[in-house]
């Protein structure tokens, strides 16, 4: 399955790379993919080893290196990764980008550790196995190192991402929530951007994740969790009827329930 979604990522990233949504014809900053509480909890990053992983074309990572870290990114797809060294070049940052499995990313990266490892956005439903990826990640990280992930709630994947036809504006619950009953098979032409169709690796799988196992595997990695945000907050419109704040970013409309969409949590490595 990792090496079906290891295919299907080669494939995106042409469309990807050429796509409004990821505006890397200079209509989208690196920052625009952060939230601001992300960047209280992570803090001055100048002079820090920052590790991105799974950072796909590196959008997110190239602010890393903005801040004034030594920033590396790391990605299962080896076609994204080529592209997120030409970006970087063109944008005159220092990256250092490695292809690898999430879970060889001790290997992959030499003996490197980190005072940053930072995953985000799509990222850990890719992966079967949270407690091996959190057992990666202490190992990665440097004695009082940290830990931080943000990613769409648990609520937002088990939302559909439109109302079937015929139905209301209301979002109804069309995917698991909690983790246990394996791999989500996903299929179609279309990726999430916008662009042409996909034309080979269609499929890839995804793993539902709860919110209490990611917490627990963190904690299981010996790991301590000191702070976990939630957020109704987006960086793009998943609904239509989405409204965009003063921040840049969407939320649901003001009567509508409000509801977590992204969380955020931060954990360090004992000293």
């Amino acid at each position: 399955m990792m090496r079906a979604n290891q295919s299907n990522w080669d494939a995106r990233t042409p469309i990807h790379a050429a796509s409004a949504f990821y505006g890397l014809d200079g209509s989208r900053s690196p920052f625009d993919w952060f939230a601001a509480f992300e960047w209280a909890d992570l803090g001055d990053l100048a002079g820090r080893d920052v590790l991105h992983l799974q950072c796909h074309l590196g959008t997110e990572t190239l602010a890393f290196a903005h801040q004034g870290a030594r920033t590396w990114g790391l990605d299962l797809s080896g076609r994204s990764v080529e592209e997120a060294r030409r970006i970087a070049q063109r944008a005159g940052l220092t990256v250092t980008y490695v292809q690898a499995n999430v879970y060889d990313a001790v290997q992959a990266v030499r003996g490197q550790r980190f005072d940053v490892v930072y995953t985000g956005k799509g990222a850990l439903c890719y992966l079967p196995d949270l407690p091996r990826w959190a057992s990666v990640v202490s190992d990665l990280l440097r004695p009082g190192g940290l830990l931080y992930v943000v990613e769409f709630h648990p609520l937002f994947s088990s939302l559909g991402p439109k109302p079937p036809r015929g139905a209301g504006p209301e979002l109804l619950l069309r995917n698991d929530y909690l983790e246990g009953r394996g791999a989500l098979e996903r299929g179609g032409a279309h990726t999430y951007t916008d662009g042409p169709a996909l034309q080979d690796a269609p499929v890839a799988y995804e793993w539902a994740h709860g919110l209490g196992e990611v917490v627990t595997a963190v904690a299981g990695a010996g790991l301590r969790i000191t702070a976990l945000r939630e957020s109704e907050l987006l960086p793009w419109p998943r609904w239509e009827r989405m409204e965009r704040t003063d921040t840049g970013w969407w939320r649901l409309p003001e009567a509508d329930p409000r509801i977590p969409l992204l969380y955020g949590l931060r954990a360090s490595k004992p000293e």
